[in-house]
């Protein structure tokens, strides 16, 4: 019971502190949603978090998605499940079958892979860029200077609705310019959904207009 009773608390301290950031950058309550991220975690410690209240959930990978969601879909109404970890091309029928948003979509080839399962499955996830705003090597999403480029292959080639961006800033700098970054393409691509900020410094990405926070150890605990 211990893990219940502590999910649920530290639900219930995220969404005060998510709304008391709303407030200060003078947004209007209920503008930025929360991805409680439970990669890693069993279903077990997942139940009590959906019993709160809590609807929209973050995986890394598809098969750990796989194991634990199709269950607990089946137990509690209205789940949205955002695959936001990278996606191999070889995944890619599994994740538009079970997943209502990829937020990882960051190269031409897993773009392509998408447009032909969305037409042969007739099922239609929401489609976010992962935007590599660091520039660095080891991590996943497009450069931010070959945004524009893709987004509009995307919709333009494939047919695909980008309906959001999102960007995991490195570790050992200041976010905020990230998010800037993040929020000034969106911008030039009429994109309205902005998926940036984790346990750390959601409240900075809320200040720099995200509209949706990742959140996974300051609900879950750390893994």
């Amino acid at each position: 019971m211990e893990h219940s009773v502590n999910a649920r608390e530290n639900l219930e301290r995220v969404r005060a502190a998510i709304a008391a950031a709303e407030a200060e950058a003078g947004r209007e309550s209920g503008a930025v949603r929360l991805v409680a991220v439970s990669k890693t975690k069993s279903a077990d410690e997942i139940r009590p978090v959906i019993e709160a209240g809590q609807r929209v959930f973050g995986e890394n990978r598809v098969q750990e998605a796989q194991s634990k969601w199709p269950g607990l879909k089946a137990e509690a109404q209205g789940i949205e499940l955002h695959l936001i970890g990278p996606l191999q091309s070889n995944k890619t029928a599994d994740a538009v079958a079970l997943f209502d948003v990829i937020q990882s979509v960051d190269r031409e080839k897993i773009a392509r892979e998408i447009a032909r399962e969305i037409k042969k499955q007739d099922r239609h996830p929401g489609l976010y860029v992962q935007v590599n705003t660091g520039s660095e090597p080891q991590k996943a999403g497009i450069e931010p200077e070959e945004a524009d480029a893709f987004i509009a292959m995307c919709r333009d080639d494939l047919d695909l609705k980008i309906t959001g961006l999102m960007c995991i800033p490195p570790v050992d700098e200041n976010p905020g310019p990230h998010f800037a970054l993040l929020g000034k393409i969106a911008g030039k691509n009429g994109i309205k959904t902005l998926s940036m900020g984790m346990s750390d410094d959601f409240e900075t990405a809320i200040g720099l207009g995200a509209t949706e926070v990742r959140v996974g150890s300051a609900i879950f605990g750390a893994r």
